[in-house]
């Protein structure tokens, strides 16, 4: 396995290796101001707090609106997947909303970082029990983005996430109140 600070390393070099030189390439284009997007992503995260200690692939899509070239808001659906150890497995999905501030750079390149809220979907098996947790806790973000063409934009970004666990469950047998998960991961937008 990759370790989750390689793989947004990864993430982040090969969506610049891929996506400068056209972004470059595009730099007198003027970039739409507002509207519409969607995108897709893929990366990997790993996730830590005692008995969830793992790392694994996660899959997101988002449907967003650009008010500007600084302003953005999003909302999000992100698959984790399963992770855990032979006692205490877990799989997360979740809905995030989230607001963007971007700083562009040039008139293809960007950074930016994200907060918001993220409303969690948390089966957890453990100790022969199992539970479902349902809850919004909030998340932090940044990252990277490079303009393809004139609609499509190649990014790559960090986001943390935490779920709570109540330790009263499980006969008191998970020793900590719930796994945080770092991720990286590289994908694509297409603005209408």
């Amino acid at each position: 396995m990759i370790s989750g600070t390689r793989l947004a390393c990864a993430a982040f070099f090969t969506a610049s290796a891929f996506s400068a030189p056209a972004a470059l390439a595009q730099g007198s284009v003027e970039r739409d101001q507002s509207g519409p997007y969607i995108s897709g992503s893929y990366g990997g995260y790993k996730s830590h707090g005692g008995e969830f200690e793992d790392e694994n692939d996660l899959l997101g899509a988002a449907l967003g609106y650009q008010f500007n070239e600084f302003f953005a808001l999003e909302a999000e659906y992100i698959d984790f997947g399963n992770f855990g150890d032979d006692n205490v497995d877990g799989k997360l999905k979740g809905v995030g909303l989230g607001a963007v501030g971007r700083l562009p750079l040039t008139d293809s390149f960007g950074v930016y970082g994200k907060a918001g809220a993220f409303a969690s979907f948390f089966d957890v098996d453990a100790f022969n029990e199992s539970e479902t947790y349902d809850e919004v806790t909030p998340f932090v973000g940044a990252g990277v983005d490079f303009r393809v063409t004139r609609q499509l934009t190649a990014f790559a970004e960090y986001n943390r996430y935490n779920v709570d666990v109540d330790e009263s469950d499980f006969n008191g047998q998970v020793t900590n109140s719930g796994p945080e998960f770092d991720t990286g991961r590289v994908g694509l937008k297409y603005q209408f």
